[in-house]
């Protein structure tokens, strides 16, 4: 039997793929029951685990894409250095993990003062303030051109520091360490940020859930990137995550939307002809047929393109 050329197959593979999906958005679609009621909270956990882990992912992807242009040139003499950077990685694990009790014990105290909808609204607005953060720094490009930049910068001195002895040992030490902690807990302060919306919303288990799903897709690229040493497509991995982590953005936008209008702090003006949006659209995309969050996620939607289109034209400008 002969066998199909990759590029059929792949396409094969490709297509039997969409069809299943297609197949299963209908049979949702058909037994979702109708069409979403936008004053019926519909956050479902499948989807937050979903969000969560691309977010966790993303950022966990990041930190590795700093770690490995820190680490670059640690290879003979140099490879000890490693383990001060490692080390510092170590102590911003811990640093990410009380921060995660801080804010928890914070908004545990506030949900005795606050109503139990405006402070989830009011945790859906700080993780969408994160989300336009990461989504800014994309694309700007400020994360290539400064930070990746300061921390290899800042290596190399502390580097040619030791090496004509005008560096204490401790110096050069606590000085990697530092990069490494930096590098992991900037990620992990925003990452515990995003997900304290979640866990009001939907409990500890699913933020747990995406948590551990970004987790391991995150320590599969740094055995690649650490252990293998596999020189991976990092930008074109970063431009995927980046545009799945438009459509999150988008998804809680809509959410964010919702929640605002169930506490009373939006109007809910309904669209009539769009009244046959399956409910699945609301449970999954957060899609629902009212004015006010179909606003919010166009003006969001602009937001992140007209800073890209405002980015490109600078850097053309400049060049």
């Amino acid at each position: 039997m002969t066998q199909l050329p990759k590029t059929l197959a792949a396409r094969v593979a490709l297509v039997l793929s969409i069809g299943a999906v297609a197949a299963a958005l209908v049979w949702t679609a058909i037994t979702a029951g109708g069409a979403p009621d936008p004053t019926v909270p519909q956050t479902g956990p499948h989807a937050a685990i979903f969000d969560i882990g691309i977010l966790v992912f993303r950022e966990g992807l990041e930190c590795v894409l700093v770690l490995a242009a820190i680490t670059a040139n640690m290879t003979g003499a140099r490879r000890a250095y490693q383990r001060p950077v490692f080390g510092g990685v170590g102590f911003g694990i811990v640093a990410t993990a009380l921060t995660w009790l801080f804010a928890v014990r914070i908004i545990d105290d506030l949900t005795g003062v606050i109503p139990a909808l405006e402070l989830q609204a009011l945790t859906g607005l700080a993780a969408i303030v994160v989300l336009l953060i990461v989504m800014n720094w994309f694309f700007h490009k400020m994360y290539w051109t400064g930070w990746i930049a300061r921390h290899t910068t800042r290596k190399q001195d502390l580097l040619e520091g030791a090496e004509e002895q005008t560096t204490s040992t401790s110096t050069l030490l606590w000085g990697l360490a530092a990069l490494g902690f930096s590098s992991f807990y900037r990620e992990g302060f925003e990452v515990v940020l995003f997900l304290q919306s979640y866990r009001l919303k939907l409990g500890a288990e699913p933020v747990a859930a995406g948590v551990a799903v970004g987790l391991a897709l995150t320590s599969i690229v740094a055995v690649l990137t650490f252990v293998a040493h596999r020189r991976l497509p990092y930008r074109r991995m970063l431009v995927l995550t980046g545009i799945m982590l438009g459509g999150v953005l988008l998804v809680m936008v809509g959410e964010q939307a919702q929640e605002m209008q169930l506490a009373h702090w939006l109007t809910t003006t309904p669209i009539q002809s769009l009244r046959f949006l399956p409910a699945w659209s609301g449970l999954w995309f957060a899609v629902f047929p009212t004015v006010e969050t179909l606003a919010a996620q166009a003006i969001a939607a602009l937001l992140v393109l007209g800073s890209y289109f405002v980015a490109e034209r600078r850097a053309n400008a400049a060049s």
